[in-house]
């Protein structure tokens, strides 16, 4: 079905990125859920693809694109594959909105290159062991020492974290000064004092790296401070709400493939001489299952056509992350028990679903925290 928010170029390039993923992605993703990492050839193919810094500077080697539609069809279309490997939105839609937001003309000619080709894999570390939701917990600090400041702490759950080449880093630089203490560094790979964790062993997503970091007197020069200093915690709220909105994105299209392959199911699959989707009780739950998507997919578009306009703010994005990750949660448990015990096999791609999205309701702030920031804007 065509929808408004998205124009003919949108959709021409849909047909590219299902290209890619049909050439690039599909063939490997069954290997590297085994290998419980993506090959960084995959992230070269996407950069020469122009898949990777589409807003970024043409000069840059980037898109010089600045309609975010773009990465919300490719986050669909990656969800609609189930190729929940790579971590492009992180590096994409994630990391790509402070750094073209705060980076200053130097650090442009050093890092974007890198970023767009897909050379330099980037990651965002906000999330410690004891802070999570809360990132005025946060412990990590770096306090300034000549030209340089040292970096001490740990993070946790860090999407890309194992391939990962730039990471912004959020840390405390006045611990005395509360949320407008909190600075944001780049910290590249081989920096002294920075080493990795283990890939965590997760219940779903196995494909994409997720580890944790630790910082042991890195010494991050101030040419590495992004944005200003004390500002941190501030750039961090100001890219939530996109953050939040491609979860949404994906969660959406995340259901409507599950919803797809469970209505074929129903089709084929018979019980009692007939195909169980002419049951009842079967067609009933299908109904309410595209019922579900349609009205979610309707606010979706909205959040994207206000996002588009710059207009989309933190009470939105929280309402489309809320309830597009809680309907895709229901939605693929649903499915799952539609397939009956084929969907408790690993060889059916709603097993996969079942375990990958679990992760949806949590990260990017839990289900709890965007109705707590809802609730706020109540006025009560």
């Amino acid at each position: 079905m065509a929808r408004d928010v998205f124009t003919e170029e949108h959709e021409s390039f849909r047909d590219m990125v299902r290209s890619f993923i049909a050439k690039e992605i599909e063939p490997h993703h069954a290997q590297w859920e085994k290998d419980e990492i993506v090959s960084r050839e995959v992230w070269l193919a996407a950069g020469r693809q122009g898949l990777l810094g589409i807003e970024m500077p043409e000069e840059y080697g980037g898109g010089g694109e600045s309609d975010y539609r773009y990465y919300a069809v490719l986050n669909e279309e990656l969800a609609r594959a189930g190729a929940s490997g790579p971590g492009f939105s992180v590096h994409n839609d994630v990391v790509g909105g402070y750094l073209v937001q705060l980076l200053n003309d130097e650090q442009k000619a050093r890092w974007l290159p890198g970023y767009c080709s897909g050379e330099l894999i980037t990651a965002i570390a906000m999330t410690e062991p004891a802070a999570g939701s809360d990132l005025q917990g946060m412990r990590t600090t770096a306090v300034l020492d000549g030209d340089d400041y040292v970096l001490n702490g740990q993070k946790t759950f860090i999407t890309n974290g194992i391939l990962s080449d730039l990471v912004i880093v959020a840390a405390k630089t006045d611990p005395s000064a509360g949320a407008h203490g909190v600075s944001l560094l780049m910290v590249e790979r081989g920096m002294d004092g920075f080493e990795r964790g283990r890939n965590l062993d997760k219940i779903g997503m196995h494909a994409q790296d997720t580890a944790e970091l630790f910082f042991d007197n890195v010494r991050v020069p101030k040419a590495n401070l992004l944005g200003e200093e004390g500002l941190g915690f501030i750039y961090l709220m100001q890219n939530l709400a996109r953050e939040r909105l491609c979860i949404a994105v994906s969660a959406v299209a995340g259901a409507q493939a599950a919803f797809d392959m469970t209505l074929e199911y129903c089709r084929n699959r018979e019980a009692f001489g007939r195909p169980i989707g002419r049951f009842q009780h079967n067609r009933f739950t299908l109904a309410e299952m595209k019922t579900e998507i349609t009205v979610s997919r309707a606010f979706l578009d909205q959040c994207l056509t206000k996002e588009v306009r710059g207009e989309l703010d933190a009470e939105e994005a929280s309402m489309a992350k809320y309830w597009t990750t809680e309907m895709l949660k229901t939605v693929v448990d649903r499915c799952l028990q539609l397939h009956g015990g084929y969907g408790y096999m690993n060889e059916y791609p709603i097993a996969k679903a079942y375990q990958d999205v679990r992760i949806q309701t949590i990260f990017g702030g839990t289900t709890e925290i965007m109705k707590e920031i809802i609730g706020r804007g109540l006025g009560i």
